[in-house]
């Protein structure tokens, strides 16, 4: 198959008129009725319906688009892989996990970009089930996430770990916490494992969420107990409302970098990871914020 023929489908498919994406490819409308006429005919079915009103993909066309951006990707990744290594003139699509956007992020842009001045960095905040996904579909380049998902495709390495402490805004000391006003994080699989094991009495609560900025905004705007990331108490420590719970344990999360099995090899890909191996260590270091007391 042609790439020129998914060009000219996805093009068409964001402006809905031959006349439009014969003007943005340079070619004629004639040029682009017969490649899509082509496609058409490899893939055996009708992929835009005509009318007045104008052109819209059908019920097979939604279907293919997906499969056909895919396709385009991995058309740019197979030239790069057979013309370089520097990755130029491409988009990467790194993923993060939730909680890790607000950890260092310009440091690692800048790391990254410095590496590779000529590529696009796409960043794009999700969970680990949904990036899994997308590195084995070629959506996504490389993923930073808590829960590798292990599949023949993917491969990933440990790049070190995050912590999370409690905090609240009535007490410092377990015995002291109210727990109806107990906000339950489950920010992963290996987080709420290691919760329920190491505070079983505070497992059935009646409010849980998800990610650590969510939290945040729950403990400021409701107050009460809950865990969160390292910097984001020292921020709530600041404010002067928030305390450190003394004597809960801290909760550390792996974080891992994952990436298809066949860039695993390739030069720019363990630059990459080195770099990430490197932003978190660092943050894996960072010190436990101060404690302090509410006045009796």
């Amino acid at each position: 198959m042609q790439i020129e023929l998914i060009e000219t489908f996805l093009d068409l498919c964001e402006t809905k008129s031959f006349n439009q994406t014969a003007d943005r490819l340079g070619v004629t409308q004639s040029t682009v009725s017969g490649r899509i006429k082509a496609l058409e005919a490899v893939v055996g079915v009708r992929l835009f319906q005509r009318s007045r009103s104008g052109t819209a993909l059908t019920t097979q066309g939604l279907r293919f688009e997906p499969h056909a951006r895919s396709l385009r990707h991995d058309w740019t990744r197979a030239l790069n892989a057979t013309r370089d290594t520097a990755l130029a003139g491409i988009t990467m699509r790194i993923g993060l996990q939730h909680d890790l956007v607000g950890l260092g992020i310009k440091q690692l842009i800048e790391e990254f970009r410095g590496f590779l001045p000529n590529t696009t960095f796409l960043f794009e905040a999700d969970y680990s089930s949904q990036m899994c996904s997308d590195l084995i579909s070629g959506l996504q380049d490389i993923a930073v996430l808590y829960s590798p998902k292990v599949q023949p495709d993917l491969y990933f390495e440990t790049l070190g770990e995050v912590h999370y402490v409690m905090v609240s805004s009535e007490a410092t000391r377990l015995a002291q916490l109210d727990k109806d006003r107990y906000i339950l994080a489950n920010y992963s699989p290996a987080f709420a494992h290691a919760h329920a094991a190491l505070l079983p009495e505070f497992t059935h609560v009646s409010l849980s969420i998800g990610q650590n900025a969510a939290m945040v905004d729950l403990l400021t705007s409701l107050s009460g107990s809950a865990y969160v990331l390292r910097h984001s108490a020292a921020a709530l420590v600041q404010t002067g409302n928030y305390a450190l719970v003394a004597d809960a344990p801290e909760i550390a999360q792996p974080v891992f970098a994952g990436l298809n099995m066949r860039n695993r090899h390739r030069a720019a890909y363990r630059r990459l990871f080195a770099i990430l191996h490197a932003q978190y260590a660092a943050h894996g270091s960072e010190r436990r914020p101060k404690e302090r007391r509410f006045p009796s």
